[in-house]
């Protein structure tokens, strides 16, 4: 009896060591994917073809640091803050409205000392943490009509509306699907959830009427070889480079399409250069590492010591894995081009650090396991 209880102390106090290892293999792939498909765009746009990959670097080395320090935090104590992440979420949203930068052709970033902000990536963990203790306060109350779903429901409204105020519509539905995600998990009736479905497919149509330029993405992706020469080319160079690649692909750093054929290729399109480079099995060896993610991360959240803790863990592993499969989906042409990156993979600042910050979250939750990981 004393050795279980002793080594019960012990697992409380150690992280869940697979999921590190998943991630850091995923980052890994990442520094590789990012130099191989970006240095092109590096060499004549910004003078060195290590330009990405140092910035990759960079972000790596700095989430990884936060992650430690994230997995070290008592993720209760982030109850007690609720309200001062609600705020802060809201005021950088807002923020972004009146001082932000453009790039791309959209307003969604902040330059806070020289550096670039996207408040839309703290939003998110934003809006998981504080629905997670949402629910929690309302457990016994989700299954009516008033206090469970319309209260619920007008919750995810607001998170979501921080990031359509930025005209951000691929963020705004992830976000969405994840806390819709949460909202089944934590005990939602199967009406409920098909009301919120219901509405949430209205809502896009409503968003996607409002602008030319989204109706006209719907009409080039039921035919993107029609405008090939328009705004279709990403979507058609997106499948030559899947479909060249073959089953061994042409070999790392052999890709032929990252040669300004196909824009954003370290970064929204980098699957398509994992498959032109590394084949079919290259592509299976990432989907199968965000399997393992899945996998991990729904372990943790089934034992959790409490049920905030649950609901953080399944709101963190959904981000990762929704954005994983919008992703895959827009590089395969399974649904409209729109920029969205490979988590822990594609090129990215505050998306990389805000990740392997949630992460440690993760991690920290993982430590309260009652499984016995020896």
């Amino acid at each position: 009896m004393e050795k279980v209880e002793r080594i019960q102390k012990i697992n409380r106090k150690s992280v869940d060591w697979i999921l590190v290892i998943i991630v850091l293999i995923l980052l890994l792939v990442g520094v590789f994917m990012v130099y191989s498909s970006s240095y092109p765009d590096g060499y004549y746009n910004f003078g060195s073809s290590l330009f990405f990959l140092k910035k990759q670097i960079y972000a790596g080395i700095a989430g990884i640091i936060l992650m430690i320090i994230t997995s070290l935090i008592p993720y209760k104590l982030y109850r007690r803050f609720t309200k001062i992440i609600l705020l802060v979420s809201v005021g950088l949203s807002l923020a972004t409205i009146f001082l932000g930068v453009e790039g791309n052709g959209a307003q969604r970033w902040l330059e806070i000392g020289g550096m670039s902000l996207q408040p839309s990536e703290i939003v998110k963990l934003a809006a998981v943490l504080c629905l997670a203790d949402f629910l929690d306060k309302r457990r016994d109350k989700l299954h009516k009509f008033k206090e469970g779903y319309i209260y619920t429901f007008l919750a995810i409204l607001g998170f979501v509306g921080l990031i359509v105020i930025h005209k951000d519509l691929s963020t705004s539905i992830v976000l969405a699907l994840v806390l819709i995600i949460m909202f089944y998990c934590a005990g939602a009736r199967m009406l409920y959830m098909v009301l919120t479905g219901v509405s949430g497919i209205a809502g896009v149509g409503v968003l996607i009427g409002l602008y030319a330029y989204r109706i006209e993405r719907i009409v080039v992706f039921l035919d993107p070889f029609k405008y090939i020469k328009g705004k279709g080319w990403q979507i058609v160079q997106s499948l030559y480079a899947l479909g060249t690649g073959g089953l061994f692909g042409l070999g790392l750093g052999k890709s032929r399409q990252k040669f300004f054929y196909l824009p954003e290729a370290y970064n929204d399109f980098i699957f398509s250069i994992i498959g032109e480079e590394l084949g079919f099995l290259g592509c299976l060896f990432v989907i199968i590492l965000f399997i393992l993610f899945a996998w991990r991360g729904i372990r943790i959240s089934i034992n959790a010591q409490d049920f905030y803790g649950s609901l953080v863990a399944i709101g963190i592993t959904s981000l990762v894995l929704v954005q994983f499969l919008v992703h895959i989906a827009v590089a395969t042409s399974s649904m409209p081009p729109t920029g969205r990156a490979l988590p822990f993979i594609s090129a990215g600042g505050t998306s990389l650090l805000l990740l392997l910050a949630s992460i440690g979250i993760l991690l920290n939750i993982s430590k309260t396991s009652e499984v016995n990981r020896n």
